[in-house]
């Protein structure tokens, strides 16, 4: 099976999120990830039994505190991926990388620079073949204000069914 973990943003920050995601989809055409708003913790992986995952967790989230972040306007990769900028503050970065810690001593999750302690946090907006838009959608979405304080309070697994990432179960920090 195929999973991902990640924080879903909530609130404001994740309406916010949402819904820019479903206009640039009708005013551009492109489109983002199936999955709601959030930041990724672990890209996809596979694996039969995640039972030591979710053992991981659920001891992690009753013993670790929801910590702040912020969020602050958009930036991009190259011309393929228009995201909104995370700010991690010194307690949410510790909180993760110690997340990071523990989830690499689980055999078949492996961190690259992509979503280990040193990956740049953000949270998608587009990403499915922007190249030949990325200009105009660029200056569309710095004309839209995006301030958020928001809360790292949640670590959820979603799994790949039927074409689609279905929440499997989300962990809340205390």
């Amino acid at each position: 099976m195929r999973y991902v973990i990640v924080s879903v943003l909530k609130k404001d920050a994740g309406k916010f999120n949402n819904t820019l995601r479903k206009d640039v989809f009708d005013k551009f055409g492109v489109k983002s990830s199936k999955l709601p708003a959030h930041f990724t913790i672990k890209s996809p992986f596979e694996s039969d039994d995640i039972s030591q995952l979710e053992k991981i967790l659920n001891i992690f989230s009753n013993s670790n505190n929801a910590t702040p972040y912020e969020i602050h306007g958009f930036d991009h990769f190259d011309d393929r991926v228009i995201y909104m900028k995370v700010f991690m503050s010194n307690e949410a970065k510790f909180v993760h990388d110690k997340l990071i810690d523990e989830l690499s001593s689980i055999n078949y999750i492996k961190f690259d620079s992509h979503d280990g302690k040193n990956k740049i946090f953000h949270v998608t907006i587009s990403s499915k073949k922007i190249r030949s838009k990325f200009n105009e959608l660029w200056d569309y979405v710095n004309n839209i204000p995006c301030d958020f304080y928001c809360s790292f309070d949640n670590i959820s697994i979603y799994k790949w069914v039927d074409n689609n990432w279905v929440l499997h179960k989300e962990y809340i920090l205390k």
